[in-house]
């Protein structure tokens, strides 16, 4: 079927602004605000490890994130670590701490009075003690992670000393991984890694200050333009008294009303109470001092 006459618009389609029509950065580019991040972990981890050595404080450096398939994650962590899922406080996004075995095993040996020191073929499973420092050290780094990422503690999923149990992503999952070196002194270096899927990443940034990440919506403040010029109302209800329709029925010029002020006035914008406060003067004036602010 051919039409009959030619088709003319309307009006003139919609032109955005290159600002609206911009996207946002791709996942792997906000691998530099990831290391921002790991940054400020890896300041606020060297004390908090202290008391797990003895008081002394370690070197505590974050490394450039990587770019990693499962495969790579799972041979860089090992066949044995302290591996824990941590849940943030954004649907859908959990975090990977995972901490090497021999690193655990120098902790209990610190732990029971020893010098830190491990040596020799990993077992196959943490021994009881071991147990107890994961769980010591996994409330740690919740404590941490959420601290930096501005979420308080972070909530611990489950974990596992080998991480194909713990399956923490998605099969085929592309993976950021953080990874954070630990110094404590002459002792050989041992490594803590943090790792999600890569397309959570922007979510993951996105309510941190880490220095270019995009940044959720904050509250707006209503001291600044352009909140701060709006004027609003204010009523403030001295008297509230109930009258008889018979005595209203009755009123004429003249006549008095006994009233009583109430000790804490009610200050409101429309019918939202907002403060109270007991009236007085200043300067010949009638006011009133607030003593309380509605929660």
């Amino acid at each position: 079927m051919r039409p009959e006459r030619a088709f003319v618009a309307e009006r003139v389609a919609a032109q955005h602004c290159a600002e609206l029509l911009r996207r946002g950065p791709e996942p792997a580019e906000l691998l530099p605000a990831l290391h921002r991040l790991g940054e400020k972990i890896a300041r606020q981890l060297a004390p908090a490890l202290a008391a797990l050595l003895g008081g002394d404080e370690p070197a505590v450096t974050s490394l450039a994130p990587l770019e990693q398939s499962e495969i790579e994650l799972a041979q860089a962590v090992g066949t044995l670590a302290a591996n824990s899922l941590l849940a943030t406080t954004m649907p859908g996004v959990t975090l990977l701490a995972s901490v090497d075995g021999l690193a655990m095993l120098r902790l209990v040996d610190r732990a029971f009075g020893g010098k830190g020191e491990a040596s020799g073929p990993l077992p196959e499973h943490f021994p009881h003690s071991a147990e107890l420092m994961i769980a010591k050290v996994e409330a740690l780094l919740a404590k941490i992670l959420g601290a930096a990422l501005g979420q308080g503690e972070l909530r611990a999923l489950r974990r596992d000393p080998r991480l194909s149990e713990l399956a923490p992503f998605p099969a085929g999952a592309k993976l950021a991984v953080l990874p954070i070196v630990v110094m404590e002194g002459a002792k050989a270096p041992w490594k803590l890694v943090i790792a999600l899927p890569l397309v959570q990443l922007p979510k993951l940034l996105g309510g941190t200050d880490t220095g270019g990440a995009p940044r959720g919506p904050s509250a707006a403040d209503p001291a600044a333009a352009p909140f701060a010029d709006v004027p609003l109302p204010l009523t403030a209800r001295l008297v509230d008294m109930k009258v008889p329709l018979s005595t209203v029925a009755a009123l004429e010029p003249g006549q008095v009303l006994p009233v009583a002020v109430a000790r804490a006035v009610p200050i409101a914008i429309g019918e939202q109470v907002i403060a109270r406060g007991t009236v007085g003067t200043q300067d010949d004036c009638v006011a009133l001092k607030l003593t309380q602010l509605a929660n």
